[in-house]
């Protein structure tokens, strides 16, 4: 998993309160197992028409945001199923960060465990950084997870809180796998000494 330090980007704000699971990747990219290539369905049923050509009033349509690192959104993002293609697309897209006064909780942690950092934030920070969000190719923001802030185009900033544990973690790049492999040597110290006591298995 990518390393999750300081992050600047555009962000693109997406206005919308209750943006489920589906709606972020509906069911029909769910066939595959792969992280990959799920970005053309991000949003699909918002940025593209019936004839599959291009919705231009969709925000992640639109040339400021097609780059977006950051998603700032309304309240109860990624409610809904547990789909953990929903935060694979957002990845695959480009999206690190996504920002909201709350989520779905099997959303919020599935997340985590794929290198996207959700934030938690005040209605009124959000009111702020939807301001930011709204300058089109203007609206770069710094996250910086050392610090547990959000810096805004011009130098105004937003505290947040994460949980100590998921914060090394991203730091570090740790996912599920990472974790273990971090007790590689205990590990293998304990397959020995089984070995040794268990010689006649």
């Amino acid at each position: 998993m990518e390393k999750f330090t300081t992050l600047e980007g555009v962000a693109a704000p997406l206005k919308i309160i209750n943006v489920d699971t589906d709606m972020i990747i509906p069911k029909q990219y769910l066939k595959t197992i792969k992280r990959t290539g799920l970005g053309k369905g991000l949003f699909s049923e918002q940025r593209y028409k019936d004839d599959g050509s291009e919705n231009p009033d969709f925000v992640l349509n639109q040339p400021a945001y097609r780059n977006a690192k950051v998603l700032v959104a309304g309240d109860n993002f990624g409610c809904g199923s547990s789909r953990e293609h929903a935060p694979w697309a957002l990845l695959d897209f480009g999206i690190r960060c996504v920002i909201s006064t709350s989520f779905g909780d099997i959303f919020y942690n599935n997340c985590f465990k794929n290198g996207i950092l959700p934030i938690r934030v005040t209605q009124e920070d959000l009111d702020k950084l939807f301001d930011d969000a709204e300058r089109g190719a203007n609206a770069t923001l710094t996250i910086d997870l050392a610090n547990q802030e959000i810096r805004g185009p011009d130098g105004g900033k937003v505290k947040f809180e994460i949980d100590p544990f998921r914060k090394h973690c991203l730091m570090n790049g740790l996912d599920d796998i990472g974790l273990t492999m971090e007790k590689k040597s205990s590990i293998d110290d304990y397959e020995a000494k089984l070995k040794k006591e268990r010689a006649w298995a």
